[in-house]
């Protein structure tokens, strides 16, 4: 695609947000790979062709073998807590600064869209500030648990001893109820919703855009790869997301 053509379709994109009501952003790994975090389903890198999700990452291995499951989880950890927010991050935050967009539905656990200065930001997957005991289900605040990981240790409970899980949905586990149904709601009253780097391919996440758009709101799709909402979207981005975001607040917020 052109330059020419982007920024035609960027103009037209911009009108539609400055013109909605209640705009909403829901994202995926895409945005933060650019900030050094692999996504799961890329071709030639993502996380999934090199290890089964149900081995490595779900519950179930959680359960039946901690000590691997920590040894696979602790660089994607370490490449998190290193990470920062890159240009795609800050232009939504900007957005929401300014009134364009009411709420950040991420499907993401790296915290990024927080520390860009979001504060609206609905965590569909969870996140790495807490941790539960599997065995006694005491919460605690997961301070330290990754010095225990890098020091090749299962982090255990300070008041049982069982295994301790970081708070976020691994494979065989339910979403967080009330921060789900939350979605819901801003999927269904948004006239307007924003998909970046998102494959749109892990339910039930995936079916919020066809909420929005089954309500009547419009799409506008940021990802490299396509989508099945591609096809009725207003506006599909294959490109750079850190290129397209900002440029697309930048237009937003001038006119």
């Amino acid at each position: 695609m052109q330059m020419g053509d982007i920024d035609a379709k960027l103009e037209r994109a911009a009108a539609l947000l400055r013109n909605a009501r209640h705009a909403v952003a829901l994202t995926g790994a895409g945005i933060s790979t650019p900030s050094g975090i692999p996504d799961f389903r890329s071709p030639g890198s993502g996380l999934w062709e090199k290890d089964d999700p149900m081995e490595v990452a779900s519950i179930y291995a959680l359960r039946r073998d901690p000590q691997r499951f920590y040894q696979w989880v602790r660089p994607l950890v370490s490449l998190m807590r290193q990470a920062q927010p890159n240009p795609a991050h800050i232009a939504l935050a900007r957005l929401e600064a300014a009134g364009r967009i009411q709420a950040v539905i991420t499907q993401n656990i790296d915290g990024l869209h927080q520390r860009a200065g979001s504060r609206v930001v609905l965590e569909l997957h969870g996140h790495l500030r807490t941790a539960t005991c599997l065995n006694c289900f005491r919460q605690t605040s997961a301070e330290g648990l990754e010095e225990t990981v890098e020091r090749g240790e299962v982090p255990r409970c300070p008041f049982c001893g069982g295994v301790v899980k970081p708070d976020v949905i691994l494979f065989g586990e339910q979403l967080p109820t009330e921060v789900f149904i939350a979605a819901m709601e801003h999927a269904r009253r948004a006239d307007l919703m924003l998909v970046v780097g998102s494959s749109l391919m892990v339910m039930p996440a995936a079916k919020l855009p066809a909420i929005t758009h089954a309500s009547g709101g419009a799409l506008l799709i940021f990802n490299l790869q396509s989508t099945y909402a591609d096809a009725f979207a207003a506006a599909v981005f294959h490109a750079d997301v850190t290129e397209t975001l900002p440029r697309l607040a930048e237009k937003c917020l001038e006119g």
